[in-house]
């Protein structure tokens, strides 16, 4: 799996049909090079924005039937165009990483769903049209596994995106359960900040499990594929709460023994 924000997506994974490998990989290399741009590196914000706006500057060439001279974008129209993939979708990751550059705090579990409605939803509903599967239930299937896996990456990384300046955690859940940002700069994990952890890691798993059944809808490896991401993303979960939710002083991933549980699981 991938690092950063898309370590819990398949991307072009073994498991998957040799045909489909080449274009995921592109749409991987779009979204690990554009958020690389939101989130690495020492730039300031000003700058990090006019990178991106480069970006959406050649995705709306594509759009005018243009080829980007950019290597990168040459692949995206490739792939844009023999498989007809909407281009608001790649927009959409754009103007999520984008927010990322700007927004430190969530003041709602909605502000955040709407935030992995960009940044997540977009790369499940890329393979869905890859893989020629677009029902309204497939797509809302894919968007609960997505956006319940872009929520499990924040709690494994509360302690990595607080030093950036970022806490993803809602701030009215916050305040209701009685944690406050001192709980994350002292890495106090007291009774307030289990209850609140465990309320999300409860909720995150609901999403996930909502969005299960299509793992089962989808017919050989790449319903294989699907499953198995399902499965991590509960193990990860299962590791959080083994934790006692202290992901301050073990940050739980998914490790080379894992991997074989979680085939099973998927099979």
């Amino acid at each position: 799996m991938p690092v950063g924000h898309y370590e819990n997506f398949p991307v072009a994974s073994l498991l998957l049909p040799a045909p489909l490998r080449a274009p995921i990989e592109v749409i991987y290399r779009f979204a690990r090079s554009a958020d690389d741009i939101a989130d690495e590196g020492n730039d300031a914000a000003d700058m990090r924005l006019a990178k991106l706006s480069v970006y959406q500057a050649r995705l709306a060439k594509i759009a005018g039937g243009e080829t980007p001279d950019d290597p990168l974008f040459r692949d995206v129209a490739g792939i844009v165009r023999s498989h007809r993939l909407p281009l608001q979708l790649f927009r959409d990751l754009l103007d999520a990483f984008a927010q990322d550059v700007t927004k430190k705090r969530y003041a709602s579990f909605a502000e955040l769903l709407d935030y992995c409605r960009r940044s997540a939803n977009p790369v499940g509903r890329l393979l869905l049209h890859l893989f020629k599967r677009t029902t309204d239930s497939d797509l809302a299937r894919s968007d609960a596994i997505c956006s319940a896996l872009q929520l499990i990456n924040f709690w494994q990384d509360i302690e990595i995106d607080y030093a950036k300046g970022r806490i993803y955690l809602p701030q009215d859940e916050m305040a209701r359960y009685g944690v406050n940002e001192d709980h994350l700069l002292k890495k106090n994990c007291d009774a307030a900040w289990r209850i609140l952890m465990e309320f999300q890691v409860q909720r995150s798993k609901d999403l996930l499990k909502s969005g299960e059944p299509l793992g089962r809808s989808l017919p050989g490896r790449v319903g294989l594929e699907i499953r198995a991401t399902v499965q991590g993303g509960l193990l990860i979960l299962k590791k959080i709460q083994k934790a006692n939710y202290d992901i301050f002083r073990r940050r739980p991933v998914l490790g080379a023994f894992d991997w074989p549980l979680l085939l099973l699981r998927a099979v």
